[in-house]
């Protein structure tokens, strides 16, 4: 047998022993949100738009297959309980889908339009960030397209390839006029989705699809709201600050975890949940504590957002430095689809990271 085929026959059998979702833990919501529910990220997400169609009769709902449910069901069952009128299909169109979205939502119409998927969002670029991110400055604050929420599913789902894997939020983070916004579980995105559709700026919610089934946690069941624009330090630590969000965040914790039992690292792990605008203050104030930051994502590493926090903090703390900051991202060529877990940042590469800021 030829090198060549035993190295991808390698490979292959590495893909499918490190495939899968990324390792989830249950976190306990605050007890004072009330009573809760077992839920999974697409019914967390359900959740929140049943409520915003029930308490405000502006509210509608649509994209391409929603109707029926969604091709991740997030919409399940919403149409029979809100009416055709609210919650419909649309044409396979993502340019027409987001001009009508803008469209309603400058008129006063509370509106979520969906984005099957992510990858497909770029047709429709012009319409958010030259309509919908620009209607407030360019009227002078006459008019605005607050009431604007568009869902996405992003990032890598073990077998999407690279038209269904890909993370474009590093694009929409350069649209002043807009807010930019990932979930890193049920109860975060039932309380940042509602955030985002009653916040008075169009707001982009970008959901990660490998947690739709594979993340389960208690969610509370009453309406509440998450701050947006506010990190949360999900762990405190000493020796290094880790930064992530959306399905990386828990890839994060793991090699966090790691960096605790194999090198007696103690890591301060934030989940930054909103990019536009992101939380810069705590990214800091950790980064003066412990001196050291690692930052990972899926997209690409080149423009990606963690050279956005990176650059900050070059400028805001050098001084706190002692080591350079570290960079996990995905690699600078198109989403591969078998060699996905090659490709993605996952708990190894992240805690040689960790190790190699602790080394400096």
């Amino acid at each position: 047998m030829s090198l060549s085929r035993v190295c991808v026959r390698t490979l292959s059998r590495a893909t499918t022993r490190f495939s899968g979702p990324p390792p989830f833990l249950a976190e306990q919501p605050d007890p004072q949100l009330g009573e809760t529910k077992e839920m999974n990220l697409f019914t967390a997400i359900n959740d929140a738009m049943d409520l915003s169609l029930a308490s405000d009769p502006t509210t509608v709902l649509f994209g391409e297959d929603v109707g029926f449910g969604g091709v991740f069901r997030c919409s399940m069952d919403l149409q029979a309980k809100h009416g055709t009128n609210r919650v419909f299909n649309t044409p396979l169109a993502e340019q027409g889908i987001l001009g009508f979205a803008v469209g309603l939502a400058s008129n006063g119409i509370n509106t979520i339009a969906e984005i099957q998927f992510a990858d497909y969002i770029f047709p429709a670029f012009d319409q958010i960030v030259n309509e919908a991110a620009k209607y407030r400055y360019r009227s002078g604050n006459q008019f605005d397209c607050a009431k604007l929420t568009i869902r996405a599913p992003y990032g890598c789902v073990g077998h999407g390839g690279l038209y269904h894997s890909q993370s474009p939020e590093a694009y929409f983070a350069h649209t002043p006029g807009m807010k930019v916004v990932i979930p890193r579980s049920p109860s975060q995105a039932k309380g940042l989705l509602l955030a985002c559709v009653n916040d008075p700026n169009p707001t982009l919610f970008l959901e990660p699809k490998y947690m739709y089934r594979s993340a389960s946690e208690e969610v509370p069941i009453d309406f509440y709201e998450l701050p947006l624009g506010s990190a949360e330090v999900v762990r405190e630590g000493s020796d290094v600050t880790v930064v992530g969000y959306g399905s990386q965040f828990h890839i994060l914790r793991a090699a966090c975890d790691m960096a605790q039992e194999q090198l007696g690292v103690n890591c301060e792990l934030i989940d930054l949940r909103t990019i536009l605008p992101w939380d810069e203050e705590t990214v800091i104030n950790s980064v003066k504590k412990t001196g050291r930051l690692v930052i990972a994502h899926e997209a690409p590493l080149t423009g990606g957002f963690a050279a956005e926090v990176a650059a900050t903090i070059q400028e805001k703390a050098f001084l706190y430095l002692e080591a350079p900051v570290q960079r996990v991202c995905g690699y600078d060529m198109p989403f591969p689809m078998i060699y996905e877990p090659f490709y993605t940042p996952d708990k190894f590469r992240c805690f040689e990271a960790i190790k190699n800021t602790i080394n400096f």
